[in-house]
């Protein structure tokens, strides 16, 4: 796959999808590797007539990692936010989007529609706010505004999220378990993956790359960023919020939060859909995305 530097890093990434096709920047969530977006999934997309661009965001994946940075604690990070004051953090959401908006410019793409899930999902709502010209229109999948009055994450869910997996290198089977426990505390009650696709996703992430104190890094950034209502209000891009219903990390009410405060904003609830992207709900999904970027004109 290409490198490309931006933002005053390097950014591995993958396009793929029909030559002079919408361009669609595809970022995901804490963690996610940009082999974790499902192939069928970016095939509907490609079908639908768009571009992808998939990338590592920093500190995962084969683009930088920052290994000199510091590992925050996030119960800190959190009382900080309580408080009203801004944590210490290695980085922040407002410089991931700056690695996207670097990677657009790197690889010549002007304008893109954006699909931002999880912490991708903040990023996108980052970017959208703070480099309005680079995108075309807006789709957040599963995300929060950090509204601090929000409804928080079931705790089974959460505690799920933070404890940290085995390194494949040493039991790659005691990871692979963690992997399938952590996909089922997250997953859509309604759409339940099976087991052997989980175990295949979860080895191939985990030969490729492994690095918890990066996946520490990015949860400090997500959960230390500044509550982003008043910023949204002033989205001028057409925007798409969807939300499973059945959320346990980041509950609908989180979704319905985005879509109220950016004006002219589409909600999609899915019933059944919990943390993650059941296949079943594929086609729904693009067709919404689709209609969305027409309203971008």
């Amino acid at each position: 796959m290409p490198r490309a530097a931006a933002n005053g890093i390097e950014i591995e990434y993958e396009l793929s999808g029909p030559e002079g096709g919408r361009p669609l920047l595809m970022i995901h969530g804490i963690g996610a590797q940009l082999i974790r977006w499902p192939p069928a999934l970016c095939e509907a997309f490609h079908a639908a007539g768009f571009r992808t661009i998939r990338f590592d965001n920093r500190d995962v994946g084969l683009s930088s990692h920052l290994h000199g940075a510091p590992v925050p604690d996030i119960a800190a990070v959190l009382a900080a936010r309580k408080r009203g004051e801004a944590p210490e953090l290695p980085y922040t959401v407002g410089d991931m989007a700056g690695d996207a908006a670097g990677l657009l410019g790197a690889i010549g793409v002007e304008r893109a529609h954006v699909l931002g899930v999880s912490l991708g999902g903040a990023i996108a709502q980052t970017l959208a706010v703070e480099h309005p010209a680079r995108v075309a229109s807006l789709n957040i999948v599963m995300a929060t505004s950090n509204n601090p009055d929000l409804p928080p994450s079931r705790p089974e869910a959460m505690a799920a999220l933070t404890a940290r997996a085995p390194d494949p290198a040493e039991d790659e089977e005691a990871y692979l378990a963690a992997a399938v426990a952590l996909a089922r505390a997250l997953g859509s009650p309604g759409y339940p993956a099976d087991e052997a696709t989980l175990r295949a996703g979860a080895r191939e992430a985990g030969r490729r790359a492994y690095d918890p104190a990066g996946v520490a890094r990015q949860t400090a950034a997500s959960r230390g960023a500044a509550d982003r209502r008043a910023a949204l209000a002033r989205l001028g891009a057409p925007t798409l919020v969807i939300h499973g219903a059945d959320d346990p990390l980041i509950p609908l009410a989180a979704g319905q939060d985005i879509a109220a405060a950016v004006p002219g904003a589409w909600l999609l609830v899915l019933g059944g859909m919990g943390h993650d992207l059941p296949a079943p709900l594929f086609d729904v999904i693009v067709s919404a995305v689709a209609a969305n970027a027409r309203r971008a004109g």
